[in-house]
């Protein structure tokens, strides 16, 4: 793991320095443009903690700040540029159109379509990940995660790997646990997630099938 102090605000920090810093945490190939992006659209970039809910954010420009992007510092190098495209594209698309849109529709997948052409000229991807990411741009969700295939190449190059399992890896009627301490019983899979029971307050839930488990013996 890098070890760069985490929320540190790349923008204020010259040219040669923030492709430094980013190459740590992507393909060095893709360090000098990202840094341009963030030079040309005057962007406070940070690389931030670990988030469980998300792994990127945009805020628009507000009162006295502009743009704002971070990503989660713990992503792999190609889960990192993925996710720093995708908030990119929503500053694009921020810029078009404002709030007059929504926020993954049509005019944000266009944008992050757009974007990430220079990263497949470059060839900074695996082979791999790079039909994944073609599949998905085909019709990109909400969030990287969020599709399965593009999700499972990425973690693919995950270098913190830990002794959890991801949920579709277990048995039906397997009791896991979560890094919060909850216990559930795995259900069926119901459409793209599975139902899930918490033994803790008896509710029903639903899991991504790549949710990060711990078999509980």
């Amino acid at each position: 793991m890098p070890s760069v102090v985490r929320n540190t605000k790349i923008l204020t920090l010259a040219f040669v320095k923030k492709v430094d810093l980013l190459a740590q945490y992507m393909p060095v190939e893709a360090a000098p443009l990202i840094a341009k992006w963030i030079d040309y659209f005057q962007c406070e970039f940070k690389i931030a903690k670990t988030r469980s809910t998300k792994l990127g954010d945009y805020r628009h420009p507000f009162r006295d700040k502009g743009h704002r992007i971070s990503v989660n510092f713990n992503l792999n190098h190609y889960a990192f540029l993925v996710t720093t495209v995708h908030e990119f594209a929503h500053l694009l698309t921020w810029n078009d159109f404002k709030n007059k849109v929504k926020p993954h529709g049509s005019e944000w997948k266009k944008n992050f379509q757009r974007m990430m052409v220079p990263f497949f000229e470059m060839k900074v991807f695996p082979a791999d990940i790079h039909l994944a990411i073609d599949n998905y741009m085909s019709n990109p969700a909400a969030s990287s995660c969020s599709d399965l295939n593009l999700s499972r190449a990425l973690k693919r190059y995950d270098t913190n790997k830990t002794e959890t399992l991801h949920l579709e890896q277990i048995p039906i009627n397997t009791t896991f646990r979560i890094k919060d301490g909850r216990r559930f019983i795995k259900g069926e899979r119901i459409r793209k997630r599975y139902r899930c029971i918490c033994l803790d307050d008896k509710r029903l839930y639903l899991f991504n099938p790549l949710a990060e488990v711990f078999v509980v013996e």
